[in-house]
Parts: C-alpha cells; structure tokens; sequence
C-alpha cells in the first residue's frame, strides 16, 4: 500500500519531498501529497519508508489502505 500525508497533520515542513527516491511527493495547494502510482514504499532502496523516518509529526505520513501494496 503506498503511503498518503493527512493533510489535517502536516506542517509543511518538506523534509519528506526530498528524502523520496521516487519522486512521489510533491506540494499541491499548500499541503504536500504521495503521488500512489510514483511511491514503492521505498521498497528496493530503503528498508523503512523514508518519509515517515523523516516526518517529525507522528501519525502525520501513513499508509493508505484503500489501495493495494506495492508490488516490486
């Protein structure tokens, strides 16, 4: 399942956009977003999903249940 920003939870502060080896995330109208069809879970270059490493607000960078897990 990739992961999504709860937009309600998220300061803006970026430091999830730059740590994304695949260029998933990106800011749209003043939140910043998980592209789904762009985000692996960081599967084949981190072991952990580097935007929830990075987040400093918990619970902020979750996965979305609604769609299926990523499938290398």
């Amino acid at each position: 399942m990739p992961y999504k920003i709860v937009a309600e939870e998220c300061t803006n502060c970026a430091a999830c956009e730059t740590e994304c080896p695949n260029d998933a995330i990106l800011e749209k109208k003043g939140t910043f977003v998980i592209l789904a069809d762009k985000c692996t879970e960081c599967v084949g270059h981190y072991d952990d999903a580097q935007c929830v490493e990075v987040c400093p607000i918990p619970d902020c960078v979750v996965i979305d249940e609604r769609l299926p897990r990523y499938a290398a």
